[in-house]
């Protein structure tokens, strides 16, 4: 068959911001970026604690949109695991060994 696909391996990727990022993935970066910026300017950076401070929003926002492997980034996973623990669902297995408590009842 030639390896003639329909739909190549990185459709996904092509409608992606640079190939990685979605523009809420940005968005996040860059205001983490920005509050970085301001903390910068504003905080006093001679004191440890307060350099920490003030470097931490630009740290945690860069690692929440930090790919990951098995999904598309570190905020991904973490939605994923609230709604692990969060939303229950309940899937009823209907099967050919299923046995109905009405139909039974019903003989």
């Amino acid at each position: 068959m030639n390896n003639n696909y329909l739909i190549p391996a990185n459709t996904k990727r092509g409608q992606l911001i640079f190939g990685l990022f979605y523009p809420i993935d940005l968005i996040i970066f860059l205001v983490g970026l920005g509050v970085t910026f301001l903390l910068v300017t504003i905080l006093p950076m001679e004191i440890t604690w307060v350099a920490i401070l003030a470097i931490s929003p630009g740290i945690v926002c860069s690692l929440l949109v930090a790919p990951v492997a098995y999904y598309h980034n570190v905020r991904q996973l973490l939605i994923e695991i609230y709604q692990y623990f969060t939303k229950r669902n309940r899937y009823v297995w209907k099967g050919w060994c299923y046995l109905d408590e009405s139909e039974s009842k019903s003989k």
